[in-house]
């Protein structure tokens, strides 16, 4: 398997100059825009197909957040794309500094199954807006919505220009041995690092949108029924397939059976009393995921939920207490609709587990104490912190979304986008007119006069 002449034809575009200036990335981004629009009902269906997501929340997650990453980068993509001035020492005077965002040439942009249009389109937003050519791997988990994002791409753009590419393992593999200029992936903490170890065979820059197991704390404080409402919206939106979803919750022992049926109360209201029959709830996205999840019911009391069906990869929304500490739910990523629910004692117990664990992509805290806010803040380490309610941190597209360790690598969301395709190259411009003789050898001064020197033109 052979990408290397496409990458060759879009390096050769890239090369003409031709996708840097401001009217054609404003005009690539327009056509984005029309085409999501045109392709819409194509790619529902498919999502539909892949997922069971329905119209509703195929727009509100996946399609809607697109347009939104679009029309902001057209809003600002003018003052994105600007030289910033910077001071030069004295020592070069006279001379003028800038920094003068480029893009680095052709892109490799990987996306994942759980929100297939999202995650790959969003990325190219950027990728388009920073001047970049663009290769486009979606996952083969969900074939019908690559498929129609195959249509939705080629009915858009030139190959040379952003081409998409579909395929199993090998073909990722097969991407992965080219050299791309820089490289944008979302999935698994495991396939991130075999992106990482193949990009430094070439130094490829990399961006890194991985998962973990973000957890959410609710105090003594927190007003039960709101607190219930978010943590089950966050954790149950897309049947639990979400890389920012609350993997786990810890709560203040006296708040644990209040919270607990706050959260089947919510259930019901969200789904149903059969939420199989909900056309809101969706569907595990294959058999191995589905066989996975399920057995984690195996350790743990069911508190709301459980049922599942194989032939319908219908697994309940599913509340489990009185967890064991090595129950394998508690150590994996759970990426699906079950919900372990742990007690605390006291604070300092419950930050002590999360310290001792990877850092998360997010964490969630409820309270209503600015004092505990800002001492769960000082004293954990995550990605992202969304403080009394669940995912609202990555909608934002002025607030950069990522994670940092096993969680992720560099940012992305509106002008952040624009700079993970983007090299920051700093330019210095000296005048010929003035030519000091200080700096050449031989020394003029001595090593005093130097030291005292230094200081003036240089700090320090």
């Amino acid at each position: 398997m052979d990408f290397s002449h496409l990458i060759q034809r879009q390096r050769a575009l890239f090369q003409t100059g031709a996708t840097r200036p401001f009217e054609y990335r404003r005009a690539q981004l327009v056509r984005l825009r029309d085409a999501l629009r045109t392709h819409e009902s194509r790619l529902l269906e498919a999502l539909h197909a892949d997922l069971r997501k329905s119209a509703y929340d195929a727009f509100a997650t996946e399609l809607g957040l697109v347009q939104s990453e679009i029309g902001h980068a057209l809003r600002n993509l003018s003052a994105w794309m600007k030289a910033q001035r910077r001071r030069t020492p004295m020592l070069t005077w006279p001379a003028r500094g800038w920094i003068r965002p480029e893009p680095y040439g052709v892109a490799l942009i990987m996306g994942p199954w759980n929100y297939p249009v999202q995650l790959l389109l969003s990325p190219l937003v950027g990728a388009i807006a920073a001047g970049n050519c663009a290769v486009l791997k979606p996952s083969e988990l969900a074939p019908q919505t690559a498929a129609a994002l195959t249509g939705l791409v080629g009915d858009t753009f030139a190959s040379d220009y952003v081409a998409m590419v579909q395929g199993e393992h090998d073909t990722a593999e097969a991407l992965l041995r080219e050299k791309f200029d820089v490289l944008f992936f979302t999935g698994s903490t495991p396939v991130g690092r075999a992106v990482m170890a193949a990009a430094a065979r070439h130094l490829t820059p990399v961006t890194l949108e991985l998962g973990g197991k973000c957890p959410c704390l609710v105090c003594a404080d927190a007003p039960l029924e709101v607190t219930a409402r978010r943590i089950v919206w966050g954790k149950f939106l897309n049947t639990g397939q979400t890389c920012v979803a609350p993997d786990f919750v810890l709560v203040d022992r006296r708040r644990t059976a209040g919270l607990v049926e706050a959260m089947r109360r919510a259930l019901v209201e969200f789904y149903g009393a059969e939420p199989r029959q909900s056309p809101d709830y969706g569907r595990i996205v294959n058999e191995r995921h589905f066989a996975r999840l399920t057995g984690y019911l195996a350790r743990g009391q069911i508190a709301h939920g459980g049922q599942h069906d194989a032939a319908d990869l219908y697994l309940a929304p599913t509340l489990l207490t009185e967890v064991p500490a090595d129950a394998p739910v508690l150590q994996e990523e759970i990426f699906g609709p079950i919900l372990p629910v742990i007690e605390f004692e006291r604070l300092d117990e419950a930050l002590g587990r999360l310290r001792d664990r990877p850092i998360p992509l997010a964490l969630y805290l409820f309270t209503r104490d600015r004092a505990t806010q800002g001492r769960v803040l000082a004293t954990t380490r995550s990605g992202g912190v969304c403080l009394n309610d669940t995912l609202s941190h990555m909608v934002g597209l002025d607030l950069p979304f990522g994670g940092v360790g096993e969680s992720g690598l560099g940012r992305y969301h509106g002008q952040a986008s624009f700079e993970a395709f983007t090299h920051r190259r700093t330019v210095l411009r000296r005048s010929l007119a003035v030519d000091p003789s200080l700096r050449y050898p031989p020394p003029r001064i001595g090593l005093a006069a130097l030291k005292r020197a230094w200081r003036f033109l240089l700090g320090g």
